[in-house]
């Protein structure tokens, strides 16, 4: 693809993420995207990739990540349809489109959780995934837990249910087990500090990290007449 082209495509992507997942719950709408997406360039940048090629390939893994999350289908199954049939029409070449396609396939945490991953841990791919999970936590990943558990109609917190200890890909991905929005961060926000692959990734956690562990510490103060 021609270096001019590159921006019009980055534009396409844009517009696509707009318009697929515009009318979701705010946990993981267009926002969702476009703030991995930020995130990811600023890691490239602090690891010192400046490829524009590599740059492009980044971005357009960032931004179409979540196009066919199978939290917002029908059968429970991740829909790569929609993002591979766009990735064709963009023209790109198809060792492009097959990177691209690696990389959301490989970058969730239940597929990292069910020790199955067959990705190549590359530079690209783990400085998208670990932009995606800097959103998982931290200030905006408090409000995405709470929102995507209030789309779900989950409780809060329920001291007899207990977080899950050793969390299946299946019972990670099963809609049919209510949890409370309290438990995700054990069951998975408070392990995504030590999952970071990158240098910058690590050190952004950090602070992120600290920050949930505290407001869950006051969480449970209040919930229970300490505070």
């Amino acid at each position: 693809m021609a270096a001019a082209a590159k921006p019009a495509a980055v534009r396409r992507a844009e517009e696509l993420v707009e318009r697929e997942m515009g009318g979701r719950d705010a946990s993981h709408d267009a926002a969702h995207a476009l703030r991995v997406r930020d995130l990811a360039l600023s890691l490239a940048a602090e690891q010192g990739l400046s490829s524009p090629d590599r740059l492009l390939i980044v971005e357009l893994a960032a931004l179409l990540h979540d196009i066919g999350d199978y939290k917002y289908t029908k059968d429970n199954a991740e829909d790569m349809s929609i993002m591979e049939k766009f990735l064709e029409e963009l023209g790109l070449e198809e060792g492009q489109r097959e990177e691209i396609v690696a990389i959301i396939k490989g970058m969730g945490f239940k597929t990292e959780i069910s020790k199955k991953s067959v990705v190549e841990p590359t530079l690209e791919f783990a400085i998208v995934q670990d932009a995606d999970r800097l959103d998982a936590i931290g200030a905006i990943g408090i409000a995405r837990c709470f929102t995507y558990g209030g789309s779900k109609t989950n409780t809060l917190h329920d001291p007899k249910i207990l977080p899950r200890d050793y969390l299946s890909k299946e019972k990670y991905m099963s809609k049919n087990e209510k949890q409370t929005s309290i438990n995700h961060f054990h069951e998975k926000l408070f392990k995504l500090k030590d999952m970071m692959k990158t240098e910058a990734g690590k050190n952004r956690a950090e602070k992120r990290h600290k920050f949930m562990e505290d407001f869950v510490a006051e969480f449970y103060e209040e919930w229970n007449g300490r505070a």
